[in-house]
């Protein structure tokens, strides 16, 4: 991340999810207040930008923030049945749950956590699209690699002794490893019935083809942007750490899992990616 400015890899973020509620049927994730939350993000630059978004490395990556998003909230609702009721969005970012928030949220605390610089400048985006932040949402200022989570938390209310969900979506990669195994070593330390659903880059010599090109685009671009990847792990790596830190069940959502549970049947080009993958993980 550059000095003195919010991360940029989100806006792209934002563009993708909003370019999936106007180009796929049917949706794998519905997220309507995406749509005209930054200007890249708007009906009209989306649909002006058609072409670039039916080609193959935008298509995957439209199917990743998709899928990846869908899998955490699918996660999410099912800890909220059993009794979770807090909810820590790690890497916020232009995250939209807060004001879509379905009835089993509305008695959940919602904490977004973000870079502080990043943080200054998605509440600014929010508040200009006239999104009023609900009463269950707090904002915490936390740069991971200078503190731990739970300094940030803190400030805000946080119960430790309360079942928490955490949701770490394209972050690990721009940690340093020290900075992943200390959010998890955090996420562990939580009570029985608490969940981290993380994802994960794996190394290049696991992936070819599209998929090696989508990641040697993401390294390319994200460094440019002064966000360069630090981490990248493989599964053996991510269930080693988890098992080290005390989690009980683990759950890998292969790109073949991933394929199943949330593109069969589709007739369009949009498919599981294998250059990010998903674990979640139950204390």
């Amino acid at each position: 991340m550059l000095a003195d400015q919010p991360s940029h890899s989100m806006v792209h973020t934002a563009m993708r999810r909003a370019a999936h509620q106007l180009l796929d049927r049917p949706r794998i994730f519905e997220d309507p207040v995406a749509v005209g939350l930054v200007p890249e993000a708007s009906e009209d630059a989306v649909l002006g930008a058609v072409d670039e978004h039916r080609a193959p490395l935008s298509t995957l990556l439209r199917a990743l923030f998709a899928f990846r998003s869908r899998f955490a909230e699918d996660r999410l609702a099912e800890a909220a049945s059993r009794g979770v009721c807090q909810y820590v969005v790690v890497g916020a970012g232009l995250d939209t749950f807060a004001w879509r928030q379905p009835p089993f949220a509305h008695k959940m605390r919602i904490f977004y956590v973000d870079h502080p610089w990043s943080l200054s400048w998605t509440t600014t985006q929010f508040h200009r699209r006239g999104l009023v932040a609900p009463q269950n949402l707090s904002f915490v200022a936390a740069d991971l690699e200078a503190q731990e989570l739970a300094i940030g938390l803190d400030k805000h209310g946080f119960e430790y002794e309360s079942g928490t969900f955490l949701s770490v979506l394209g972050v690990t990669q721009y940690l340093s490893r020290d900075a992943v195994e200390a959010l998890l070593r955090f996420a562990a330390s939580l009570p029985p019935q608490s969940e981290i659903v993380f994802s994960f880059v794996p190394p290049n010599n696991e992936m070819e083809g599209e998929e090696l090109a989508a990641t040697l685009h993401g390294v390319k671009l994200t460094e440019a942007m002064g966000e360069p990847w630090m981490t990248r792990l493989r599964a053996a790596e991510a269930f080693d750490i988890l098992t080290r830190l005390g989690f009980g069940e683990v759950y890998h959502l292969t790109p073949k899992r991933a394929q199943q549970r949330y593109f069969a049947g589709r007739e369009d080009r949009l498919r599981a990616p294998h250059f990010e993958q998903l674990i979640a993980a139950t204390v």
